[in-house]
């Protein structure tokens, strides 16, 4: 049987000196590619509640406050607050941050939305997502974002996606990041599967593919709330934070247009979605980019008729009808792969890293950034390919300013935990924003309409 492994996302490089947190808002490239702006001029999402099944939630985050409900922990330790991992954190921000003070911090694609925090795993490290989705159904979820895989399946996911299809609730996950096939349990029929595109608008190399595709969404270098290294915010990529964003179109969609299906809601998003110029032979749905790359304002403007219920979802397949959630497992992130993988009743605890590795690097003086440099590259060297690259980063003492930075770099430290003097602090600006998009307009019906 396959061991389990779960999507992770590049390492996230934090503690660098010096930028203030508006330049995280600036960092932000996907909000200039969405037209963030226009879009929130229609709707933040307002009453629209997104379940995160994820590793938990610091609903202290400033740029988070109020927009953390009272969540879920199957294993009944409150880990959907509290987990030690910033994956959930980051995934909750790309939804749904608000930022803090004027322009800083992070601005999620739907502000307005609530986000319900769900823990991924049970008792015993087993998978809890299939308890996590009905758990979420049963609480008020309109859509359910699942950042999270594996190789092997769990059986009781076909259940609970049936159950949320039933009442109309819309689930979103993450393809995978290793370059291969589609991971659970974004493989299950029903379930709107989100690959990653880079700031070009190409497919990111690690981003799984296969006919179970059906949008993509940045994923690359992509600045979020999150506790990483103790700096306040991360760098990841992955098919991780493009789930996320796919996840906070929907929920915007279903606040404009609240009598659409779930499938109908997927509809609007597969319709309006830019045509891949990458995308083999001009057909569609492509392996990779599924109908196309996310476009949240056409989602919300574009003239496109409700079509069927189902829209382009497949249709939940059969499972036991017990609605059993035992079988799989999962553990905290950060440990090594070992024993049954999922779906393996009673097995012992088996590792599921969220898409997002959380590996800080914490620059001092040039000495030390060294010596843990080396550490890193050994560890980068020893993880699977399974982990998404690192990205090099300007900044460091004594090097080059990154991008953006005024004269007289670099400045003092500020922190956006109210100025907290000495307090780390993100202090890398991304390169120069999204290019321009190309005219609206297209229409890439899916087959079967």
């Amino acid at each position: 049987m396959l061991g389990a492994t779960t999507l992770t996302a590049g390492f996230l490089l934090t503690g660098l000196p010096g930028a203030s947190a508006d330049q995280v808002r600036d960092g932000q490239w996907a909000n200039e590619y969405f037209g963030t702006t226009k879009v929130q001029s229609i709707t933040k999402g307002d009453n629209t509640i997104v379940a995160l099944i994820d590793d938990g939630v610091d609903d202290t985050h400033p740029d988070l406050s109020g927009q953390i409900l009272p969540g879920f922990d199957p294993g009944g330790q409150g880990r959907e607050k509290a987990s030690g991992d910033s994956h959930g954190t980051s995934m909750a921000a790309d939804i749904a941050a608000h930022g803090h003070g004027d322009g800083a911090g992070v601005l999620g694609l739907a502000p307005g939305v609530k986000i319900l925090p769900i823990y991924k795993g049970g008792s015993g490290g087993r998978d809890a997502i299939p308890e996590g989705v009905k758990w979420a159904v049963d609480h008020g979820a309109k859509v359910i974002n699942i950042s999270q895989g594996a190789r092997s399946t769990n059986s009781a996911m076909a259940d609970a996606v049936d159950y949320a299809l039933q009442h109309d609730v819309l689930i979103v996950a993450s393809t995978g990041n290793d370059g291969a096939a589609v991971d659970y349990p974004a493989n299950v029929p029903g379930v709107l599967a989100v690959g990653a595109v880079d700031k070009n608008r190409k497919i990111w190399s690690d981003s799984n593919y296969g006919p179970e595709v059906m949008l993509t969404a940045p994923g690359v270098e992509i600045v979020s709330a999150g506790s990483c290294g103790g700096s306040a915010y991360c760098l990841s990529s992955g098919t991780s934070d493009a789930t996320a964003f796919v996840s906070a179109a929907a929920a915007l969609v279903r606040a404009k247009f609240p009598k659409l299906t779930a499938g109908q809601v997927a509809n609007r998003l597969v319709k309006s979605a830019q045509q891949p110029s990458g995308a083999a032979g001009g057909k569609l749905p492509d392996s990779h980019y599924g109908y196309g790359i996310l476009r949240p304002y056409e989602a919300l403007t574009m003239d496109i008729p409700a079509g069927p219920g189902q829209g382009p979802l497949a249709k939940a397949a059969s499972g036991s009808g017990s609605g059993s959630t035992a079988g799989s497992s999962t553990t905290d992130p950060g440990t090594s792969p070992s024993g049954p993988g999922l779906g393996d009743p009673g097995a012992a605890p088996e590792l599921n890293q969220p898409s997002q590795s959380t590996t800080p690097l914490i620059l001092g003086a040039i000495g030390g950034a060294v010596v843990l440099l080396v550490v890193i590259i050994a560890i980068v060297v020893a993880n699977s390919r399974r982990r998404n690259r690192s990205q090099s980063m300007p900044g460091q003492p004594g090097g080059p300013a990154p991008y953006g930075a005024p004269q007289g770099w670099p400045p003092a430290q500020q922190s956006p935990y109210g100025q907290q003097p000495g307090a780390p602090q993100y202090g890398q600006q991304p390169p120069p924003g999204y290019p321009q998009q190309p005219p609206t307009g297209y229409q890439n019906p899916y087959q079967g309409q």
